[in-house]
């Protein structure tokens, strides 16, 4: 009886101890799974903070920092040449109109004549010749009478222009000889109107005008005007030279006599 017992006791101590080796095994296998785990992840956090960090530093290294050096550098460098060129233009404009102010000097009372003499002038030719064209019935006083518009207008625009840069007010109409004749003329038809027109608009006032530009020639003071009335001379000459070779002209002043 008490050899069952102490068999007894002795299975029940083996079966304790059995239990705790096992729980240790247990302990240290999963104390050595758990050590490769850590260590893998701290590792690899580690790495990738570190990789993570470089890409990062780089990336605003490359673009953010030396990018944006460069292109305010280049913004900067354009600013100054648009800034630059900006100045220039502005600096070659006051030259320009230094030079305006210098050229539209004021013309003297002689000069201001010469120009109020050529517009009259000028007129009066362009309204004769729209009443000969609308009033002749010869070709040739037709064509003549076109040439006077086309002609004196060229030269009245070039005369305003002239006048309006140096700020001389032109006449606006033909004077009061000019309007006599003109409704002298107007009240005139076929050949009698072809031969006055020819003798008056064409002979009579070209030889008026012709007399007067080489006279302005030689008396204008501004190098502007006098080269206008040299310019104008020689067309002007032109007109009374085919005025007075016209049929109609030789018998007008023939008539006249």
């Amino acid at each position: 009886m008490q050899n069952k017992n102490t068999l007894k006791g002795l299975l029940a101590v083996s079966a304790v101890a059995a239990m705790f080796a096992t729980v240790g095994v247990h302990a240290q296998t999963a104390a050595v799974s758990q050590t490769p785990s850590q260590t893998g992840t701290s590792s690899t956090p580690g790495k990738q903070n570190t990789s993570g960090k470089t890409t990062r530093e780089g990336t605003i290294d490359n673009t953010n920092s030396t990018g944006m050096e460069n292109r305010s550098k280049q913004a900067g460098a354009a600013g100054m040449a648009n800034k630059n060129a900006t100045s220039s233009m502005g600096a070659s404009g006051a030259g320009q109109s230094a030079a305006g102010t210098a050229t539209g000097a004021k013309l003297s009372t002689g000069d201001e004549k010469i120009l109020k003499d050529m517009a009259m002038a000028n007129m009066a030719e362009v309204e004769g010749g729209k009443l000969a064209q609308s009033k002749s019935q010869s070709s040739e006083v037709k064509a003549f009478a076109q040439q006077m518009i086309d002609d004196h207008t060229a030269n009245l625009n070039e005369v305003k222009a002239l006048a309006q840069a140096r700020g001389v007010t032109l006449p606006t109409e033909p004077d009061a000889k000019h309007k006599a004749m003109a409704a002298k003329l107007e009240k005139m038809s076929g050949d009698a109107f072809d031969k006055a027109y020819m003798k008056q608009a064409g002979v009579q006032d070209h030889k008026a005008v012709h007399a007067k530009l080489m006279a302005a020639s030689k008396k204008a003071k501004d190098p502007e005007v006098k080269a206008l009335v040299d310019k104008t001379e020689p067309v002007v000459a032109q007109h009374l030279k085919s005025a007075e070779q016209m049929p109609m002209a030789k018998a007008g002043t023939t008539s006249g006599k």
